[in-house]
């Protein structure tokens, strides 16, 4: 029975290969939304529960998945530490440590961590950019067609990282949970009989405060708007990192959107060469 699930796996030629990875897609997509709108407060107090059916739905798929390719691969414990083994890893291991709410991942930084961590499971979509490329090299789908796939993949992923990172090092600094707890500190060591301070969230390199009218990427949709300007544009305007960290990740975006924008151009390029002048593209 089990030799009879390995090419699933393992063979790319095979129609079981593509259509279970095409359910691992599907997954990964899934599980993206569900991330992306439980970052937003009032879904996420609205919709609790259904935001943790989602994702133990997700993890169980995912790990039936990594136990399998580990179990099929020629030496396990090798693949265990290559690249597609660590993207198995930590597709369900910031789940796995919330659910054993174990002492070293109680503090609410960390949880939050664990939950943005989530959003590196698009990762594993590197592995369906790859099968991709190589039915592209293989002449057995459009070049166009499969390049194209992979640029939207590989925007997908951009986008859905670039937006986390910043939601996590930036937003994380004035999210609901964190300003009612700091103000919560505060009044706690304010004497009796004085107005407590209110709570200024800072930029922890610099100490540089973060007025109100500049904390903008509250939620993961959010920073995704900015994410979308910055890599496809030189940014809209309305949205801009105030702090270290943020602008570092900023830094990355806008370059990884260079590198976007000359593959689409690339892909463009080849597309018009094929429609209006008639030149082959490589199918036999």
């Amino acid at each position: 029975m089990l030799e009879k699930l390995r090419p699933i796996f393992t063979d790319p030629h095979v129609r079981g290969y593509r259509i279970w990875h095409d359910v691992v897609m599907g997954f990964i997509f899934f599980s993206c939304a569900a991330l992306v709108l439980e970052s937003v407060q009032s879904y996420q107090d609205a919709y609790a529960v259904w935001f943790d059916w989602a994702e133990w739905i997700s993890v169980a798929f995912f790990t039936v998945d990594a136990a399998a390719n580990i179990a099929f691969a020629p030496n396990p414990w090798r693949y265990l530490f290559s690249f597609w083994g660590f993207i198995d890893l930590i597709s369900v291991l910031p789940s796995y440590l919330m659910l054993f709410n174990l002492t070293a991942v109680r503090s609410t930084k960390v949880i939050r961590l664990l939950r943005v961590a989530r959003a590196l499971r698009v990762l594993k979509l590197a592995r369906a950019a790859a099968d991709q490329a190589e039915g592209a090299e293989r002449h057995e789908t459009n070049p166009l067609a499969a390049n194209l796939k992979i640029y939207c993949i590989v925007f997908f992923a951009t986008l859905m990282l670039s937006s986390t990172a910043m939601y996590f090092v930036e937003g994380h600094l004035y999210d609901a949970d964190v300003m009612q707890a700091e103000q919560q500190a505060i009044n706690a060591a304010t004497p009796a009989g004085q107005t407590p301070a209110t709570y200024m969230p800072t930029d922890p390199l610099t100490g540089d405060p973060i007025p109100e009218d500049k904390r903008f990427y509250t939620s993961i949709p959010a920073a995704m708007w900015w994410s979308i300007t910055t890599m496809t544009t030189t940014g809209y305007g309305d949205m801009f990192p105030v702090t270290v960290g943020g602008r570092m990740v900023a830094a990355v975006t806008m370059l990884l959107g260079l590198i976007l924008f000359a593959i689409l151009l690339n892909l463009i390029n080849k597309t018009m060469l094929i429609l209006l002048f008639g030149e082959k593209h490589g199918i036999e």
